[in-house]
Formats: structure tokens, C-alpha cells, sequence
């Protein structure tokens, strides 16, 4: 898969079937949107997805931006997956910001990619200030020779595969209801970081990762199951553990961390790449009155986690 960082002034393709979105999560609606524009691309021209960086309600409104669902390298690993020929991560800023539909028409799909078929969602919007739609689309396409695809909003267990929704649900802790509608368990990934080494002093060594996008749509202590790379890059098994995701206030922890507790293993992960899925949320991060009291509720987590998993 070729992926293309930026805004390049020069084509990339001389032939295209384009989907254009956030794809945050990609869930469900995003998969039909790939998979129609495969579909319409039948092995004769490459299928392109155009995605964003920052995500734009993140460049517009940082302080007030929705918890991401998966990073940069997460969305680009589950589009290699599913076969994508070319994705543009196009540079969120304000040249784009201040792009027109005629001119994102113009310069973007017609000029870079070439384009033939643009898939989108229902609802999609585009150019500066969303002033383009699904008609403005289908003229430019009827002017310019590209046919345009629309897909509706897709429904599973009548609830709408939406990345809102998913954030609902992961945020009220059902981790089943948020897999229906991505297909797949939730999972994080990021490199293990060095600590404090408090965990390891208290009996519960943990392995540290360090978000590379915020907010999380996640916080709290967790049953979880995870794996990490290996030297050359390949993922094991998985292993059960319980990990806390936030400040970490009993220990007067500064910024947000992952720390995953992986059960009966001791060996060094720092460096590795490791993946963590959530099965179930055991409360709410806490203070505590001293360490006494924290290694206390840490055996208590870990006995939740044990029982969780065991049956999950």
C-alpha cells in the first residue's frame, strides 16, 4: 500500500476509485465505503482513500475535539489489511481549511488522483466552510467525468455504526455493543516507555505506553488482554492483565499513561510494540489514603480481572 503524506502539486494516479473521510474507528459504514469503492475499482484502477491529519473538528476545535478511536499507524495498518491500493493522510491546515469545493474538486481528486469514481457517505460535506454537498459533488462529476456513489448510513442491531456511538459505548464501558459496530474488539497500540519503576517496587510491574493521539475515548482500570512485537517486528500471543488508563492521582502521576499489567510474566518489553484489547471495565481511577490501601484495591483489581477473563 503506498501511502502519501502532505499536499503534493503533482498526480499521483492515472486512473482512481476514491473514498474521502475521517475514518476514525473505521467501522462497519467505513468498511462498505471501502468495500464499494472496491468493488467499482475491480482490480483495473487502484482504490484510494483520502483521510485527514489532524482530524479537521481537532485542527478547528483542539480543546473541544472528540476522543480519537485509533492512531495514525492503527488506520493505516487496518487499511493495508484490507487491500487499499493508496492512502493520501492529507495535512489538515489552512490552505486546506480554506480550499473551496470547486477548488478540492479541481486540485485533489481530478488533478492528483484522476479520479472515476468517488464513493462517500450520505451526509458527506466538503471544501471551506462543508459549503459543498452530495449535489454540488454530482455536478462537478457530470462536468468533469467522474460518476459519484453514495452509501447510506449503515445500522447493526438497529443502533448506527457511527464513531459517536462507539465512544458512547466505550465510554459507558460496553465493549461488546462497541465491537458490533466496529467489527472487531477495541484495541490501543503504542511503545513501551520507561516508568518510575513504582509498579515493580509494589509487587505489579507494568509496561508503559504513552498515547500518540488524545483525548481517550477510555480512562479507568480495565480487564484487558494484550500482546507486543517480537524483535523482528511480529506479534505473539495474547496474555491477560488488568491496565490503568489515566493520571494515576494515588501516586500523583503527571499526564495520561497506559499501564498494563501483564499476568505471571516478568521479562522487558521496553521498545516493543505493544497492543492491548479491552474486555471489561472494573471502576473508575482513585485516590487512596496511603500505598498500603492502593496495593490493597491492585489485588482486588487483579482478582476482578482474573475471574473476568476466565470466562470472557
Amino acid at each position: 500500500m503506498q501511502v502519501i503524506r502532505d499536499n503534493p502539486d503533482t498526480q499521483l494516479l492515472e486512473s482512481s476509485v476514491v473514498t474521502i473521510g475521517n475514518f476514525d474507528g473505521l467501522h462497519f459504514g467505513h468498511q462498505e465505503l471501502i468495500r464499494r469503492c472496491q468493488l467499482l475499482a475491480d482490480g483495473i484502477r487502484p482504490c484510494a482513500v483520502i483521510s485527514f491529519e489532524p482530524l479537521p473538528h481537532a485542527w478547528f476545535s483542539p480543546d473541544t475535539a472528540p476522543a480519537r478511536l485509533m492512531s495514525v499507524r492503527q488506520k493505516l495498518d487496518y487499511l493495508a489489511e484490507k487491500g487499499v491500493d493508496l492512502v493520501w493522510l492529507m495535512r489538515f491546515n489552512q490552505d486546506l481549511a480554506s480550499m473551496t469545493a470547486e477548488e478540492f474538486v479541481q486540485s485533489v481528486l481530478v488533478k492528483t488522483l484522476a479520479v472515476s469514481h468517488v464513493v462517500v457517505g450520505e451526509d458527506f460535506r466538503y471544501g471551506k466552510g462543508r459549503q459543498g454537498d452530495i449535489d454540488s459533488l454530482r455536478r462537478s462529476g457530470d462536468k468533469l467525468g467522474f460518476e459519484v456513489h453514495t452509501v447510506p448510513m449503515l445500522d447493526v442491531d438497529g443502533v448506527r455504526a457511527s464513531s459517536t456511538n462507539i465512544r458512547k459505548f466505550l465510554a459507558t464501558g460496553e465493549f461488546e455493543k462497541a465491537k458490533r459496530l466496529l467489527g472487531r474488539p477495541f484495541r490501543m497500540s503504542g511503545r513501551v516507555i520507561r516508568g518510575r519503576q513504582l509498579g515493580r517496587e509494589l509487587g505489579y510491574p507494568t509496561a508503559n505506553l504513552r498515547l500518540s493521539v488524545t483525548p481517550s475515548p477510555l480512562s479507568g482500570i480495565f480487564a484487558i488482554r494484550a500482546r507486543w512485537s517480537d524483535h523482528a517486528g511480529q506479534n505473539g500471543g495474547w496474555h491477560d492483565g488488568v491496565a490503568n488508563l489515566g493520571t494515576r492521582p494515588a501516586v500523583a502521576g503527571v499526564g495520561f499513561l497506559v499501564e498494563a499489567h501483564i499476568f505471571d510474566f516478568d521479562g522487558n518489553l521496553y521498545g516493543r510494540r505493544m497492543e492491548i484489547e479491552f474486555v471489561k471495565k472494573l471502576r473508575d481511577e482513585a485516590n487512596f489514603k496511603d500505598l498500603d490501601d492502593l496495593v490493597a484495591q491492585m489485588r482486588e483489581d487483579e482478582h476482578q480481572a482474573r475471574v473476568c477473563l476466565r470466562s470472557a
